[in-house]
């Protein structure tokens, strides 16, 4: 089984924020981010890799392999072109939360969005919540 690379590590965030991410405007998104899934998860951030900022932790195990290891609950990363939001299941039972979140493009396990003020930050709030209840639940 390969070993999964990105794996939460001691180094500071908010070290990585300054030397990482060049634009103010950005910062102060990365900093409102944090504020914002550290009292929603309950969690402290912590560094995944090299560029993610996760909150708490569950261990998932594959139902299509072998694979399996441990992810934040939710997070982020201060990508170049946009801020990678790591905060939605994907399931189609949480597909409406979508609809008054703003603007935003998806990937397939992220978010995308230019900065927070494009977003409704209660409606990203309440898709944190889910995805939280939801693997909670799912891997306890």
């Amino acid at each position: 089984m390969a070993e999964i690379k990105t794996k939460q590590h001691e180094g500071d965030v908010y070290s990585f924020i300054e030397e990482f991410v060049d634009m103010d405007s950005k910062k102060q998104d990365s900093h409102e981010l944090i504020k914002i899934m550290s009292e929603v998860s309950g969690y402290p951030p912590k560094m995944w890799g090299a560029s993610m900022i996760g909150f708490g932790c569950y261990h998932y195990k594959s139902t299509r392999s072998t694979q399996e290891g441990d992810w934040f609950l939710i997070g982020f990363s201060p990508r170049k072109n946009a801020i990678s939001l790591y905060v939605f299941t994907g399931i189609p039972e949480h597909e409406y939360l979508l609809k008054d979140l703003g603007k935003f493009t998806m990937g397939k396990a992220c978010i995308y969005v230019k900065k927070l003020s494009d977003i409704n930050l209660e409606v990203l709030k309440q898709i944190m919540t889910a995805t939280i209840a939801y693997l909670q639940e799912k891997y306890g």
